[in-house]
């Protein structure tokens, strides 16, 4: 195994599926095969979630809502869909904690950095939810701190374009694919891999960030096995 614990970010949008709004349940099965793998394979697995396809605080914003009251919305739609795919993974026989970096205990652990890590130690998966607890901060910072604290070997940010592309290949039939950056490249290039926060924090701790198609079936037994999937961003 190229990666021993690793971040895996994925969006809110992501579990969408077809649908216009909230949750596929095909999707939600698709992405617990897809984790059930690598955790069988031994790799050690913590996921941040987004909350876009039930909320996005920068939205509500937009429409004359309260910043902070926007985000803390957010915040709860990424429990909303953490407690979706805790369920759809204990249902394939994956072991999971959810944490939540705003104390809800009814339904999930308070974030604590030393269970978290004991929990990936005993192979259960760790959803990390409501982002940093924090009003104008993305779930993308989120995960980059949380993969910081855990010491993850890299984060995989899970999207539906198989890597990171000189323009938007959904619009552009010319955009050119890398296959690896550095992450003054990124900069350089004005490129949109995560948000700058979360980006700058990658940077400075020197955590490697891989990029790549979640929706096509092996591809994060691909990528943890070390193959040439998606494009890797580190310094």
């Amino acid at each position: 195994m190229k990666y021993k614990r690793i971040l895996l970010k994925l969006s809110g949008e992501a579990l969408m599926g077809d649908q216009q709004f909230g949750i596929s349940g095909e999707r939600l099965k698709d992405y617990a095969r897809e984790i059930k793998e690598v955790v069988e394979e031994g790799v050690e697995v913590a996921i941040v979630i987004g909350g876009g396809n039930i909320f996005r605080g920068l939205t509500g914003a937009s429409e004359g809502m309260d910043r902070v009251q926007g985000d803390h919305m957010g915040m709860l739609a990424t429990m909303i869909n953490g407690l979706a795919l805790q369920s759809a993974l204990e249902e394939v026989g994956v072991m999971t904690r959810l944490q939540s970096a705003i104390e809800m205990d009814k339904i999930a652990e308070p974030f604590i950095r030393r269970r978290a890590v004991r929990h990936l130690e005993k192979h259960r998966v760790v959803i990390f939810g409501a982002g940093t607890g924090n009003p104008y901060f993305t779930t993308d910072t989120a995960a980059t701190l949380r993969a910081i604290e855990i010491n993850a070997d890299v984060i995989l940010k899970g999207t539906r374009v198989d890597g990171i592309y000189s323009a938007d290949p959904e619009k552009d039939e010319n955009a050119v694919k890398y296959e690896t950056l550095s992450f003054k490249e990124v900069y350089e290039k004005g490129l949109n891999v995560m948000d700058m926060t979360a980006f700058t924090l990658s940077k400075e701790n020197k955590l490697p960030i891989l990029v790549f198609d979640m929706n096509t079936p092996g591809n994060l037994k691909k990528v943890v096995t070390g193959e040439a999937v998606g494009t890797l961003v580190k310094n």
